[in-house]
């Protein structure tokens, strides 16, 4: 089941007074994106995060599994509502995610 229009709005809706974050539409769900970085992703419509040191110990015992199949484990994201806390969590995350890839053109 694909990521349904409504949930992306609602989950858009919820972060809209955080800054820089922003969702790319890949083979029907989203990649979410702070400050350029990827952070996460939604599927299926449920918010999933990168399982990086920093937010495993922000979310001791938050429930982990593939986002799809053949996936690695994530943090699922229950409680997005608290802008506040997540605000906190993506800019404690944004040093250890990777830099995007820059992508050579073809010539």
């Amino acid at each position: 089941m694909a990521t349904s229009i409504e949930f992306l709005n609602y989950f858009l809706e919820q972060l809209k007074d955080i800054s820089d974050i922003s969702c790319r539409r890949m083979m029907g769900e989203y990649l979410i994106y702070y400050r350029g970085k990827l952070v996460g992703n939604i599927c299926d419509n449920r918010v999933f995060i990168k399982p990086v040191s920093t937010a495993l110990n922000l979310l001791p015992g938050a429930s982990m599994c593939p986002p799809y199949k053949g996936a690695k484990d994530m943090i699922v994201l229950e409680d997005f509502e608290n802008t506040t806390f997540i605000a906190e969590l993506f800019n404690a995350m944004y040093a250890e995610l990777p830099e995007p890839k820059i992508k050579k053109r073809k010539s």
